[in-house]
């Protein structure tokens, strides 16, 4: 049966731990020029609506190392945009791909691809969350400090997609985690409220201020992302006062943990929501952050793709 990444939500704290991992052990295979053929004959598609830079190389490269193969699908190259249905499109799609990575806007769409397409369909961003970058996080947070359980995590700025990803997942891995954003910008509700249930769980907490300074202070992590979200570069001048105290900046990580790591999802808007000492300070890992992208997406669609059998597409037509 097909497995679906749409959101955080999809997967058990045990599967967590499994895929971080087997990514560690697939960074360390690849450092010693280790590669297994565990995707031959398999074919990946990147159905973007959005620009990108880590998440399709990230996914290209995976399936080239794991030796299958990706098709990169423009949405303004392929028939809907003429009005093609999707319905209609991932059923077709899912004739000829072994997986689909979808890039777009609103969760519903990609919940849509998932639900027609009888073959895995992977989460690689809407405007709600961003699941993958995320789970790679995790396993840079990890090969760092060693452990993730009780560590304080505190990002800092809009309660965008990250940072409901965020949420998610560092309530099912046992940390802490905090969301500084200025009033009118907190995460979605009823994520922090689902985080909070999880966190409970797992004895660790969940908490949601307007105050950065005061959140700073507990900081093992301090992780930020842009100011204004793709495809909203538009409000950038209306918002950039109301973020600026939210800014990781010098000042603010010396409030932190003496051993803080600033983390950082890209791409970085250098001056705005974060300065450019800290991006290349001795505490940065954000670019461990972007190259782990590479070994935990080649987990990932390991554990989806490996042994995943599509689907009876006759199940796809019930009713005719």
């Amino acid at each position: 049966m097909k497995r679906d990444l749409l959101s955080l939500k999809n997967l058990n704290v045990d599967e967590i731990e499994v895929l971080l991992l087997r990514a560690q052990d697939m960074k360390e295979e690849l450092k010693k020029n280790i590669l297994h053929q565990r995707l031959k004959g398999k074919t990946l598609g990147l159905l973007f609506e959005k620009a990108s830079t880590r998440t399709r190389v990230s996914f290209e490269v995976a399936m080239a190392q794991l030796g299958g193969h990706s098709i990169f699908l423009s949405t303004n190259e392929i028939q809907l945009m003429r009005g093609e249905t999707i319905r209609d499109t991932a059923r077709v799609l899912s004739s000829y791909l072994d997986g689909l990575v979808i890039r777009t806007f609103s969760q519903d769409v990609v919940e849509e691809w998932a639900q027609y397409a009888t073959i895995p369909v992977i989460n690689g961003l809407t405007d709600m969350h961003h699941p993958c970058q995320i789970l790679s996080d995790l396993m840079t947070i990890r090969e760092v400090k060693g452990s993730l359980s009780g560590l304080t995590l505190v990002y800092f700025g809009d309660g965008n997609n990250v940072a409901n990803s965020l949420l998610e997942g560092a309530s099912k891995v046992g940390m802490n985690i905090i969301a500084a954003c200025p009033k009118g910008y907190f995460p979605k509700e009823s994520i922090v409220k689902e985080a909070k249930e999880e966190a409970a769980r797992q004895g660790t907490r969940v908490e949601v201020t307007s105050n950065p300074l005061e959140a700073a202070k507990r900081a093992d992590i301090l992780y930020t992302d842009a100011w204004v979200s793709m495809g909203q570069e538009n409000q950038r001048k209306d918002v950039t006062e109301i973020f600026r105290p939210f800014q990781v900046n010098a000042q603010l990580v010396k409030l932190a943990s003496p051993h803080a790591l600033v983390m950082h999802c890209l791409p970085a808007h250098r001056g705005e929501e974060i300065t450019d000492e800290v991006m290349e300070s001795a505490r940065s890992v954000i670019y461990e952050q972007a190259e782990n992208r590479l070994h935990f997406q080649k987990a990932l669609l390991e554990m989806l793709l490996k042994d995943s059998e599509k689907s009876d597409r006759k199940k796809s037509f019930s009713g005719i």
